[in-house]
């Protein structure tokens, strides 16, 4: 019995493979993904540094700071982060949009992706993010110990909240041009 080869993750070899009219992904609909993502992680960053810097700060070393200079540190993490973050975000979204791997076209000419490549961009994405996170962490508390905790406490909590978030952007039809459409607009 022969065994079907395997197809490349960046797209077909063989350009009869290819649908003869893929679905086009606006550039909107990313920037749509990345900021409604934006929202949901900037919150948990905040959140999450609060606490850490109200707990195991002082076990860190950190002074004894008032709640609101927590909070301000806390603030400053997380507004830092939106600039970088989105920017990660569109990027990481932009990449993956050429990798064909997990992903089908439904009745209608979407792309429809696999729970595999869901989990897989959540990982991905969660790398570069908790990076970015722990060096923020460490520029605004100047204590690595923190920025560490920060950073791998939000790999938990953002795990989750991505995977949910590309689940329900995997079901929005928005930004999303069928193969053959033609449309009078552009992104």
């Amino acid at each position: 019995m022969r065994e079907q080869p395997e197809r490349p993750i960046f797209g077909p070899e063989d350009p009869r493979l290819d649908p003869p009219n893929p679905p086009e992904i606006r550039a909107s609909r990313s920037i749509a993904k990345a900021i409604s993502w934006r929202v949901l992680g900037t919150l948990d960053t905040l959140v999450l540094s609060f606490v850490i810097l109200s707990y195991l700060g002082p076990l860190f070393g950190l002074e004894e700071a008032s709640a609101g200079d927590r909070a301000k540190t806390a603030a400053a993490i997380a507004i830092t982060e939106v600039v970088t973050k989105l920017t990660l975000y569109f990027l990481h979204e932009r990449l993956w949009l050429r990798l064909s791997w997990d992903r089908e076209l439904d009745e209608d000419g979407h792309h429809r992706d696999g729970r595999r490549r869901s989990a897989t961009k959540t990982a991905t994405y969660r790398i570069l993010a908790s990076l970015d996170t722990m060096a923020l962490g460490l520029i605004f508390t100047g204590s690595l110990a923190t920025a560490i905790s920060i950073g791998g406490l939000e790999v938990f909590s953002k795990l989750v909240l991505y995977f949910f978030h590309e689940r329900f952007w995997a079901r929005v039809r928005w930004g999303i041009v069928a193969g053959g459409a033609t449309d009078s607009h552009s992104d």
